[in-house]
């Protein structure tokens, strides 16, 4: 299998039991998660040698975190110590016509604080084949950004294939600052994924679909994707398209474009979603796996899509599916029958 390089935060995720409220409940779940940390546990869960690079603090809190990495099969060589805080996230899951909500306290965590000096991006990057980052990372401090462009310059010195979630968090940054940072970076990639609003906000690319209004013709992508892969030189450009009825309540299908062909997976009702965390990052992860191991982009974009709608059926930030799993389901067999 492949090495597999992803860069960025590993939080601390405290979420009421079920669909409880913020101010209703005296305790929280502990959950462990962040954008290129969910691509590793995917990626891991796959057979291949994932490693995470961040940061994190001497304290038992830091160590719990990388535990959780451990736990799943990631590798954790490559985390710095240090810092004084890990990252913490709130997520209220919400139900039917309630949003989920997310409230961030992770400023001055260690990775944001982080210094070149905590990592040889030379030796992480020799022998790897795929190093996969997302626009979270960069959004969290401009020192994680200037960290993200060296591992960039980096991979490429390397032959690494680079993919990129584009990821715009609006509570971390504006559109404005991220295209400042984002499509410098865009000439190391190629691999861009991101959904219609990601390419609005991170990169100026608007594709003609009214998602909200229920017009998600795969045909309005496709000139967007066209432009994208002009002007950056993508190798591929993918999107996710959800369609959101409720908060428990989605379609959800992709698309990807290799400068000559344009392939639109299947479609899936999920309903209901158990927790739509992770779901973007399931499917980068997914989409890693299926590209170094499928022989058409049309068969990688049908196992990303797969495992990315089964991610959204598990509680958490990690996606715990097989190969065997995804691949049933892309297949077809999603009846949801006991298997004895």
């Amino acid at each position: 299998m492949s090495k597999i390089i992803t860069l960025g935060e590993i939080m601390l995720r405290l979420s009421p039991e079920g669909c409880c409220r913020f101010i209703e409940v005296d305790r929280f779940n502990l959950i462990w998660g962040g954008g290129e940390a969910n691509v590793a546990v995917s990626c891991a869960n796959y057979g291949h040698d994932a490693y995470f690079v961040s940061k994190l603090p001497t304290h038992e809190i830091g160590q719990a975190a990388v535990n959780a990495l451990r736990r799943y099969g990631v590798h954790t060589d490559y985390i710095t110590r240090g810092g004084d805080r890990v990252g913490i996230y709130y997520c209220e899951t919400g139900v039917s016509m309630r949003p989920s909500k997310v409230i961030y306290d992770r400023a001055h965590s260690a990775i944001s604080e982080a210094d070149p000096e905590d990592f040889d991006f030379d030796r992480i990057m020799e022998g790897a084949d795929w190093f996969h980052w997302s626009g979270i990372t960069p959004a969290i401090s401009d020192k994680a950004a200037y960290l993200t462009k060296l591992a960039c310059e980096a991979a490429k010195r390397h032959g690494v294939t680079v993919s990129v979630d584009l990821n715009f968090r609006k509570k971390l940054w504006t559109s404005e600052k991220a295209q400042s940072i984002m499509k410098p970076l865009m000439k190391y990639v190629d691999v861009c994924i991101g959904n219609e609003e990601d390419a609005e906000l991170c990169l100026g690319f608007k594709p003609e679909a009214d998602v909200e209004g229920g017009n998600t013709d795969a045909e309005g992508y496709k000139a967007i994707f066209e432009l994208m892969m002009k002007e950056f030189e993508f190798k591929y450009v993918a999107s996710t398209l959800r369609e959101s009825y409720s908060a428990t309540h989605n379609g959800w299908k992709a698309m990807i474009f290799d400068g000559k062909e344009f392939y639109v997976s299947k479609r899936y009702d999920i309903n209901p979603i158990i927790d739509r965390v992770g779901g973007g990052d399931s499917f980068s992860g997914g989409l890693i796996h299926g590209l170094l191991t499928y022989k058409t982009q049309g068969e990688a974009l049908e196992f990303a899509v797969a495992a990315s709608a089964l991610k959204q059926t598990i509680p958490g930030d990690f996606n715990l599916v097989t190969i065997a799993e995804v691949e049933a389901l892309a297949g077809g067999s999603s009846n949801g029958r006991v298997q004895r």
